[in-house]
């Protein structure tokens, strides 16, 4: 590989706030291992924001892989096709790995994985068309957010775009799925950003954004982009949450994204590196999106590693085929990084399209959670990447003084957790900010 670049940044700016937890990229040189066909998946409806997908399968159905099994609900949703071939055994209402509800579609697999005979690479020579196929591919930002990908990426001031922003910081602890889509995958990395460079045509430049902490996939990157004079490298200083989009944005460009702004509206998009990969990979093939690259992790995980999963396996799959756990059951079962993840009652959740994570976690990794009161010592006003004011804010809250809750501007907080991570009080801020955003857009 190549030797690393030195990149110089459009603008000199400071770096935004943050905290700096332990990195645990325990998989970081791990590569990624095909996980065996589980007997039975559980596919929800629901795995992207805005509407859920709609069956268009009935019970008893054979399906093939790549099928589409869900249409879209609706602009702002995204198509769903079966991991596996086989029949459709229910189709109900199951918890998602939210803690939400949704109708999810359950398929035995017969073993054969037996490709849907339809399946074919989409005509793509105009915007349109490339719009078009990045929707019927089934992807969604795949860092975790789930917006479906085709309305992000279809901006109504397309000739104002300047930045296209890749997002391989990968800044949570534990995740190096990214990490290795970069390294494994780097030719529909590459076939992904060569496809916005032709449709989406920005004025200055494409960035893959990496935090320094991953060398590997920086050598690799600078290596395939070497000779594309609009797409550089942009090494970034590791911090959390680094890779949120609104920090990503300006610590890469300077740019701010104001409060109720759409990254549009200040010439940059914003896509996570495994998302371009998956649509470059749809154009080419004609194979939707229908399995992921999962990091298996945490201190109760006998062998942590990076796993391709079928969409809809359950989770006890991927942790039976790394050792199961050898110290007895875990404490705690997270889908997604510690900082951003959800807590899951059972081992039965299934893997979805914004999986990129499943921790195993021993009850010593708890850090004791006694609730006291507010001692204004400011650590989580210095750690707050949005120079918000989180006491402030659950002061006003727990009046429900709903003027305050706008004036200190609580829908610019990203939920990203680092002012609950550095409080010494173990305040609950991260609800608390997420029920002050609900209760204002109830009141709207």
């Amino acid at each position: 590989m190549g030797k690393l670049m030195s990149i110089s940044r459009p603008h000199r700016i400071r770096k935004i706030k943050g905290i700096s937890p332990p990195h645990h990229k325990n998989t970081e040189f791990s590569k990624v291992v095909k996980l065996p066909l589980t007997a039975v998946v559980n596919i929800p409806m629901k795995m992207h924001s805005g509407k859920p997908a709609i069956p268009i399968v009935n019970v008893g159905q054979d399906v093939k892989v790549g099928q589409l099994i869900g249409e879209m609900g609706g602009y702002v949703s995204a198509p769903i096709h079966s991991s596996v071939s086989g029949c459709v055994q229910s189709i109900n209402m199951h918890d998602a790995v939210t803690g939400q509800d949704s109708v999810s579609i359950t398929i035995a697999s017969d073993g054969l994985q037996t490709m849907y005979p339809d399946i074919k690479p989409p005509k793509v020579t105009t915007l349109q068309e490339f719009y078009d196929a990045v929707r019927d591919s089934g992807t969604v930002g795949l860092g975790g957010a789930g917006f479906p990908a085709a309305p992000k990426l279809a901006i109504k001031n397309l000739d104002e775009l300047d930045y296209i922003l890749i997002n391989g910081a990968e800044c949570e602890p534990y995740v190096t799925s990214d990490t290795r889509a970069m390294v494994a995958d780097y030719k529909n990395v590459y076939g992904g950003v060569k496809l916005l460079l032709e449709y989406m045509k920005p004025r200055k430049k494409i960035y893959i954004c990496i935090e320094d902490n991953k060398p590997e996939a920086i050598r690799v990157m600078e290596e395939v982009f070497a000779d594309e004079e609009k797409v550089e490298v942009f090494v970034l200083p590791t911090s959390y949450p680094q890779g949120e989009r609104k920090v990503l944005v300006y610590n890469v460009t300077g740019r701010i994204v104001p409060e109720g702004a759409r990254l549009a509206d200040v010439g940059v998009i914003v896509t996570n590196v495994t998302t371009i990969a998956v649509f470059a990979r749809y154009i080419a093939t004609g194979i939707p999106l229908i399995n992921k690259i999962v990091t298996v992790d945490g201190s109760a995980v006998r062998n942590p590693q990076n796993l391709l999963v079928p969409i809809g396996t359950p989770i006890r799959e991927l942790f039976d085929f790394c050792g199961g756990f050898p110290d007895g059951e875990p404490r705690r079962i997270i889908v997604g990084g510690p900082m951003m993840g959800y807590a899951q009652p059972s081992l039965d959740a299934p893997i979805v399209k914004t999986t990129n994570c499943v921790l195993a976690c021993h009850e010593t990794d708890d850090a004791a959670l006694m609730l006291t009161a507010c001692i204004k010592c400011g650590r989580c006003l210095t750690a707050c990447p949005m120079r918000l004011m989180p006491p402030n804010i659950e002061s006003a809250y727990s009046i429900k003084n709903y003027d305050a809750l706008k004036h200190f501007k609580v829908n610019m907080c990203v939920e990203c957790g680092s002012c609950a991570y550095v409080c010494p009080a173990k305040r609950p801020l991260v609800q608390v900010m997420q029920l002050s955003k609900e209760a204002l857009w109830l009141q709207k």
